[in-house]
């Protein structure tokens, strides 16, 4: 079969939502070559229908493309239900609006101490040193890591960020296996000395009974090691777009300075705008005809979230920011379905305090030089020099 687009071909920061706006006009439903193989479904409806669909759309297969998981099942993301669901049910509970509310300062006070020494120099790149570290210090904490662990995985965690990020195989594997022993360690200790279980993932799972049966023990530390990585790479590129937009608009950046008031709403914007997943992957079990092109079972298919954000059918001016979007909530930058992101209310709340503290602790920011763009799966800024005035 003859490819629509090519996944692998040098991007900017800008093109590939030109490849996907020309997509979603000429070839909604793309085939590609590149890594093995695989469909792309760039449309809003087309992506939000497969994303709910769980019986006919799986992810246990493969769960995002490229393909990167290079050891064990790691829940609830490789899963489907009902394998899934006690997983899900272990977590959700712990991630709440409510729960994660109690957070806000501990984020404020790490994004504090990341952003002072970028301050007093002038600037730096925002993602190296601010967003690939932040998101990974604040998971720490709600993980109940003891200071030790969290600097270790405030390292390791980066490492396999840009690994990821940089294609490098052989770093992703090191960096993988790492964090799979620090989930060992983490489930150990929580064995010997549980926390509440209202309060800590890892004694939740240890206590959690299916048919009153205890979860597999290999299970429990593949989901410790998601969810130690799991809110990363998102985060860090997400930040990082933002500031790239911010940059160029200097207006938007002096209002949301002068009112901070306006920060979430921004978010739930920049969210939209800057989705930064386009890889997260299902597989259909029987063949599918979506808009007169036949995918067979098996082939695995790409939820192109970010092209579903910019439909121009559903978000008017889509490529446009604006502030307080009348129809916002029809953005599926979460997710949607059982495997819509279950930690959607922390990360939000780190990016609107991420972005209070970047306006409050500097006069203005502008790019120091060109923006490196991530490749997929996902997608947005990896690099980003500043200059803070």
């Amino acid at each position: 079969m003859s490819s629509d687009f090519d996944p692998l071909q040098p991007e900017t920061f800008d093109s590939p939502h030109e490849t996907y706006a020309a997509l979603r006009s000429h070839c909604p439903v793309a085939h590609t070559d590149a890594w093995g193989g695989f469909w792309a479904l760039t449309k809003h409806d087309d992506v939000a229908a497969a994303a709910t669909n769980s019986d006919l759309f799986i992810t246990s297969k493969q769960n995002v493309i490229p393909k990167v998981a290079f050891t064990g099942r790691r829940p609830p993301l490789h899963l489907d239900p009902p394998e899934h669901t006690p997983y899900r049910r272990a977590i959700a509970p712990l991630l709440t609006s409510r729960k994660v509310a109690r957070f806000e300062p501990i984020i404020r006070e790490i994004c504090a101490a990341l952003l002072a020494p970028m301050v007093e120099r002038g600037g730096g790149d925002i993602c190296t040193e601010f967003s690939s570290r932040m998101p990974v210090l604040t998971f720490a904490r709600w993980m109940n890591l003891p200071p030790d662990q969290v600097e270790t995985l405030a390292e390791v965690g980066r490492r396999f960020n840009v690994a990821v990020q940089s294609a490098d195989e052989v770093g992703t594997k090191e960096s993988s296996l790492f964090l799979y022993d620090m989930a060992r360690s983490v489930v150990a200790d929580r064995k010997a000395n549980p926390l509440d279980v209202d309060e800590d993932l890892t004694t939740s799972l240890l206590a959690a009974r299916v048919d009153g049966e205890p979860l597999p023990e290999d299970m429990i530390v593949g989901m410790i090691r998601q969810v130690l990585v799991v809110g990363i790479i998102a985060p860090t590129v997400l930040i990082g777009s933002i500031c790239v937009h911010l940059s160029r608009d200097r207006a938007l950046q002096s209002q949301l300075r002068g009112d901070r008031s306006l920060v979430p709403a921004a978010i739930d914007e920049f969210l939209r705008l800057y989705t930064p997943y386009r890889g997260f992957a299902r597989t259909a079990v029987e063949d599918v005809t979506i808009r007169g092109r036949t995918i067979s079972a098996g082939e695995p298919i790409a939820l192109v979230y970010a092209s579903a954000n910019r439909d121009e059918e559903v978000f008017e001016d889509a490529d446009q920011f604006r502030l307080n979007r009348p129809n916002i909530k029809d953005s599926i930058h979460f997710g949607r379905g059982v495997h819509h992101c279950p930690g959607a209310a922390l990360a939000r709340l780190e990016l609107i305090v991420a972005l209070e503290e970047i306006l409050a602790r500097t006069n203005g920011f502008s790019l120091a030089g060109e923006p490196v763009p991530t490749r997929m799966p996902e997608i947005g800024a990896l690099h980003v020099p500043l200059t803070f005035e």
